[in-house]
């Protein structure tokens, strides 16, 4: 039917999120140590048909910081029409005590400046 996959749209939005991890780890070495993030919670909405072969554009927002965790938000658009919109709700980890611990403030400051209220 030529659609794409509706699994593609997890995948890109996964690879959209890079640049967010950087904001935690810029080299991206990540280890029980260094790493402090665990996604709790995803959801994706299809909104219109995605088909192949063409173009799609991610498009990607922090859209709420809260004291333990954050949101990123993405939309999927193409040929000018939004086809599939989601989220991804982070919460800020610690592996050794496996409880959630409040996020730095300069972690919060960094999310901050990539945030879009709607």
């Amino acid at each position: 039917m030529g659609h794409i996959n509706s699994t593609a749209p997890a995948l890109w939005f996964e690879q959209a999120r890079i640049p967010f991890y950087r904001l935690f780890s810029q080299d991206m070495n990540i280890t029980r140590e260094t790493w402090n993030l665990i996604i709790a919670h995803t959801d994706y909405d299809f909104v219109n048909e995605l088909f192949y072969p063409h173009d799609v554009e991610i498009r990607s927002i922090v859209s709420r910081v809260g004291d333990k965790s954050f949101t990123i938000y993405h939309e999927a658009w193409q040929n000018g029409k939004l086809c599939v919109k989601g989220s991804a709700v982070f919460v800020y980890y610690d592996f050794f005590e496996k409880q959630s611990i409040p996020l730095p403030d300069d972690k919060k400051q960094l999310l901050a400046e990539h945030l879009v209220q709607s």
